[in-house]
């Protein structure tokens, strides 16, 4: 279902054109910005629902920007790059990034990842019927979408709250990289362990004393991730 305002971020007239045309022919407001400065105020002005951010700008690039959106906000950020090596999906994913979106790419697949990525951040779903649980000092409540560690709130990007709602459900068992990528970002997922690799270390940080000797999220060598004993 379409609607929403996304905020479409792009030093390049046409690309950024481009984009906020087809977004707006799909039901969506769109709304543009050629610098990441003219990004921010911006955002501050409107508060869109989604952010499609390039990486490759003057002054201010993507990665300052994405940082800078995240220190204010949850808002899902879709980054779109022309830089399609693992690394720089990496490094837009610690800037704190949901996903990306290499360029060039066509209208059909556009469409589909902003429609995936506002789904996952509203995640209105069966799910959303569970009673609240609480595991190794962890309550998630499935129906308000929050979660507490050590009786204080936490503040979750939707990536990273659907990926710890994932392991509450299954808490003590081992999950397979392509069930939490299916599970977590969609059914179009399955390869991206780089993903697992950033967002799991950006619950470890929320969660653990010392990441490298975790208490409650466990790396299982070439099996996957397991929450708990």
């Amino acid at each position: 279902m379409a609607g929403g305002l996304v905020l479409v971020v792009d030093d390049e007239q046409p690309m950024r054109a481009f984009i906020v045309r087809n977004l707006e022919a799909r039901g969506y407001e769109a709304i543009g910005a050629a610098t990441g400065f003219e990004a921010l105020a911006l955002f501050q002005q409107r508060e869109p629902d989604l952010v499609i951010l390039d990486l490759m700008m003057p002054a201010m690039d993507g990665l300052e920007t994405c940082e800078r959106l995240r220190e204010r906000s949850i808002v899902p950020i879709l980054v779109v790059t022309a830089l399609g090596e693992e690394r720089d999906r990496v490094r837009a994913l610690d800037a704190g990034a949901d996903d990306c979106l290499v360029k060039p790419f066509g209208v059909d697949e556009l469409i589909a990842r902003v429609g995936a990525v506002l789904r996952r951040a509203s995640w209105s779903d069966e799910r959303s019927a569970r009673p609240a649980v609480t595991f190794l000092e962890v309550t998630i409540n499935p129906e308000a979408m929050r979660a507490s560690f050590r009786g204080q709130p936490m503040s979750l990007t939707s990536i990273e709250y659907r990926l710890l709602d994932c392991f509450m459900a299954n808490r003590g068992k081992v999950l397979s990289h392509e069930h939490l990528l299916r599970n977590v970002w969609g059914p179009d997922y399955g390869d991206e362990a780089e993903y697992l690799r950033v967002y799991v270390g950006r619950l470890r940080s929320k969660l653990e004393d010392n990441a490298r000797n975790p208490t409650y999220l466990h790396t299982e060598h070439g099996l996957g991730y397991r929450f708990g004993d």
